[in-house]
């Protein structure tokens, strides 16, 4: 039986672990903190889901695969991982987030509802919209509790044999071209036949040797208090959503209804940041002009949620210059497995991701189109 190290055990990587176990394979994971924590890309409470996928078509099979593996874990839990909402995403004529996401939705027959601004007036009112606002309705949208999926893939992935190392960083690693790799980390070295990289924001540093266009980003998280009727937005009257910006080069703004206690607050957030850093170099303290950012945005977007602010927190984009995904082997060895550079919209893909990493690490073919997210497009 070969036996396969994960390195990072964060979302992708408990989900690689957890299937690989799930397969019978012998397992050795490490991650330098104990996952799950707050100090990469897969915290924050909520992680929205959807299906009606606007970036690319493409990565519909995977998502609607990824339902049903979230399913199955919330059902192995016990207890509730995903909570659809439905979901909205809300543009302008001309845009392009309402015109990707009709596009996946039309070319899968996904339930979905096309809005005109007067609909979206009268059913969600909370939102400030101008005459050539534009909205499209998904029915399967919602959210994900991502601290506790990671969590869960870990105990699954513990129950199925796999040994976790938690609390000790991986220093460095080595492929052979006959097979094989080795892996040094604080604590000592291993061997193995297969080696699977999920480093999320730590990839560039671990990535290094390969030289990937990875920009890792600071992006800020907020909950706030809503002015007025907490009533309005509460899941049975506000849906997930995601806000297309009037100017070009703006960050799209997405956010949730109350997804916990009212005291915790709503959660809302802008996707995109042009505050480059590392993972040990952010700035995780949350400033005055953090939050005048996301209020300016408020005002013009959904104004009533903008009363006081509950809590910030800190999380990390490792962005790729298209903000596809990378997911495949190695170019020079193909023991190694790698998936990163998820641009802030791959959690909702984490336990399909495994199940593909998991696959890579077996020396199987994906049942995925991956020519999108290949290595090959950096060639240049």
């Amino acid at each position: 039986m070969q036996t396969t190290i994960v390195i990072g055990l964060g979302a992708m990587g408990s989900a690689t672990a957890q299937h690989l176990a799930e397969r019978g394979q012998r397992v050795l994971g490490f991650d330098r903190f104990a996952p799950p924590h707050s100090l990469g890309s897969s915290h924050g409470r909520s992680r929205i889901i959807r299906q009606a996928y606007y970036e690319d078509p493409r990565y519909v099979p995977m998502l609607l695969r990824a339902y049903e593996l979230w399913r199955r874990l919330e059902r192995d839990s016990g207890r509730p991982l995903l909570h659809v909402t439905g979901g909205l995403e809300i543009g302008h004529v001309g845009g392009e987030l309402v015109q990707g996401a009709r596009r996946s939705s039309e070319q899968f027959g996904l339930p979905h509802e096309v809005l005109s601004v007067a609909e979206l007036r009268r059913r969600f009112p909370v939102f400030a919209t101008e005459d050539d606002t534009l909205a499209l309705w998904e029915r399967d949208a919602g959210y994900l509790l991502p601290e506790d999926c990671i969590a869960q893939q870990l105990r699954q992935a513990a129950a199925g044999g796999a040994e976790l190392r938690t609390d000790e960083q991986v220093l460095g690693w080595t492929a052979r071209a006959g097979g094989g790799v080795s892996v040094r980390t604080s604590r000592g070295s291993y061997e193995a036949d297969r080696l699977v990289l999920t480093a999320g924001p730590w990839a560039p540093e671990m990535l290094a040797a390969m030289r990937l266009p990875l920009r890792v980003t600071r992006q800020v998280l907020f909950w706030f208090e809503p002015r007025g009727d907490a009533d309005r937005f509460r899941r049975n009257r506000l849906p997930i959503y995601v806000c297309e910006p009037r100017s070009k080069g703006q960050p799209v703004l997405y956010g949730f209804p109350f997804t916990e206690a009212d005291a915790d607050g709503v959660k809302v957030a802008l996707h995109g940041s042009d505050q480059v850093c590392t993972a040990d170099t952010v700035r995780r303290e949350v400033t005055a002009a953090d939050e005048h950012t996301i209020r300016d945005r408020l005002a013009g977007t959904i104004p009533l949620l903008s009363g006081r602010l509950i809590r910030a927190e800190t999380c990390l984009y490792t962005m790729t210059p298209d903000e596809n995904f990378v997911i495949d082997t190695h170019p020079e060895f193909p023991q190694v497995a790698l998936a990163c550079g998820f641009s802030g919209h791959g959690f909702k893909f984490a336990n399909v991701v495994g199940e593909i990493l998991a696959e890579l690490a077996m020396g199987r073919a994906p049942t995925f189109d991956l020519s999108f997210l290949s290595l090959s497009r950096f060639a240049t």
